[in-house]
């Protein structure tokens, strides 16, 4: 009789422990099947964002160059109008086909990706074509499988790895494919923007060099067109340097992308794929492809440029000695001399493609300008947010107390920032005697910070300070209780090397209205804040 319980026991627990085991498998199914969905929605996201930023900050630094023309244009024409037809010439239209290509650039129209090398957009861009030509490559083995979230190999039932190889291998979902062909078709966009990007930089760079070099000739023409001549060349270098921050940010891989890249690098499929049809392999084989090594076409190897040189040096030696006999009667500079020449007009010739691609830099030949490193950054970036601490000892009117303040500053350029924040007044009692944590009031402020020198600034603000104790909200409506206070004073930033703490900042100031204040408050004040 008591066999049958426990027979009865024992069904129920395999049939427990069974039911766990295979939603524990389902559990790592859902997780590896919804992973290429997050991967191609989240390169999607990102690339859209990054191209809408640098397509609208394209145009708008194409608009403001294209004003500051017209404007140095319609002062030029006033002294001389030929030159300025002249100089001009096309200008507007120049300017016109470029916002009209930036706007209808979608990419598809690239055969090959030019410019600068993006390391982590090729790396992208080779791992989605894979994955959209190969898409059997998610098929795992009907033994085990590898957690795409984790990493960790996690063994499976027969019947769950029969599961997995019907949802993953095979073609992709049609809902996944289509994430997979937006998430393609927005990098390309991404990528065509950046190249863009690149000839305007180019043609940037052009048109200062003729409008500079037409200055220079002309000094009298300096007082006049000097000035809009250097906001051109500002503007230019920030666009630069906006360019080069959204290059950054598109090959910054976030977690989601390296955990993708790691386990697609497992296959072997996909290692032989990045090997012959990333963007790097199109222009040298890497170890191991089964191509073998390739020459670029007109590009010499190493013992061709060394019987190149011993060629060279051998001519222009003989040429020396010849000349001297014969250069009184026909005045041969020697073959060594027409070798530098086209060696000079060769390397003109590359500094000039060099120029179309964008690849010059963004410096200028203004000694007064001093770039502003903020005006790059978007609006989040540039945000900062702090909290201070200020202590003041008992008092007959007060309690020893602590203030401590939260802040959100902005960023205006170094060491310039302005920004709110609200604090809250901890009382600690009037002694060891009597110690009690009271609610001593709050208070609502404002700041601005103006560099002096090196890591010093000088500090102003306004606050409202509730300076009563209270017990509930409704207390802080008494508008009786509420004191102004007017502060100025010296700040000192500190680097702070951690990981959470960014600056130390030591303020000194003077509370210029305390004086005004019943009971009085104390005119100095001393602050350490932190700032993240």
């Amino acid at each position: 009789m008591l066999n049958k319980p426990a027979y009865c026991l024992a069904a129920v627990l395999c049939l427990a422990v069974t039911a766990s085991y295979a939603q524990s498998g389902d559990s790592v199914v859902n997780k590896v099947t919804s992973f290429p969905m997050r991967l191609f929605g989240h390169i999607q996201s990102k690339t859209a964002s990054l191209n809408q930023q640098l397509s609208q900050q394209t145009q708008k630094y194409l608009q403001k160059l294209q004003q500051q023309e017209q404007r140095l244009q319609k002062k030029l024409y006033s002294i001389d109008s030929n030159a300025a037809k002249k100089l001009f010439v096309n200008s507007s239209q120049q300017y016109t086909a470029l916002l009209q290509k930036l706007q209808a650039d979608t990419g598809s129209n690239h055969p090959k990706v030019m410019g600068a090398y993006q390391p982590h957009m090729d790396s992208l861009q080779t791992a989605l074509s894979f994955l959209q030509k190969n898409q059997s490559a998610l098929n795992q083995p009907a033994g085990s499988v590898t957690s795409l979230t984790g990493g960790s190999a996690t063994s499976l039932t027969s019947g769950s790895a029969a599961s997995l190889t019907t949802r993953v291998g095979g073609n992709l979902s049609p809902a996944v494919q289509a994430k997979l062909q937006a998430s393609i078709s927005q990098l390309q966009a991404l990528q065509a923007r950046m190249q863009d990007a690149a000839q305007i930089k180019g043609f940037m760079a052009q048109r200062q060099q003729v409008i500079g070099q037409y200055i220079t000739q002309h000094a009298s023409l300096q007082s006049v067109l000097g000035k809009p001549y250097a906001q051109m060349q500002q503007n230019m270098y920030y666009y630069s340097a906006q360019v080069k921050q959204y290059q950054a940010m598109a090959n910054s891989p976030d977690q989601i992308e390296q955990k993708a890249l790691a386990m697609l690098s497992r296959l072997p499929a996909f290692q032989g794929y990045m090997k012959t049809h990333s963007q790097l392999s199109s222009l040298f084989s890497l170890p191991g492809s089964s191509s073998g090594p390739r020459v670029l076409i007109g590009l010499q190897t190493r013992n061709q440029i060394s019987e190149t040189v011993k060629g060279q040096l051998t001519a222009a030696a003989s040429g020396n000695q010849s000349g001297a006999a014969s250069g009184a009667t026909n005045g041969s500079g020697g073959a060594g001399v027409s070798g530098l020449e086209n060696a000079s007009a060769q390397l003109g010739s590359y500094k000039a493609k060099l120029s179309q691609l964008g690849g010059g830099g963004s410096e200028i030949d203004a000694p007064n300008f001093r770039p502003n490193e903020q005006r790059t950054k978007t609006f989040l970036n540039r945000l900062m947010y702090g909290i201070d601490f200020q202590t003041t000892q008992s008092t007959y009117f007060f309690p020893a107390m602590t203030t401590v303040g939260l802040s959100l500053g902005y960023r205006l350029g170094k060491g310039n920032d302005v920004g709110v924040g609200a604090a809250m007044k901890i009382g600690w009692g009037t002694g060891f005697s009597h110690i009690a944590v009271t609610g001593q009031g709050v208070g609502l402020r404002s700041f601005v910070d103006i560099a002096l020198k090196g890591s010093f600034s000088a500090t102003g603000g306004f606050e409202y300070n509730y300076t009563a104790p209270f017990t509930e909200y409704q207390q802080l409506r008494q508008i009786q209780y509420w004191t102004k206070s007017f502060l100025v004073g010296v700040s000192k930033t500190v680097s702070t090397k951690s990981a959470l703490l960014k600056q130390t900042k030591i303020s000194l100031l003077w509370d210029l209205l305390s004086y005004q204040h019943v009971p009085q408050t104390a005119p100095i004040i001393f602050r350490v804040g932190y700032s993240f």
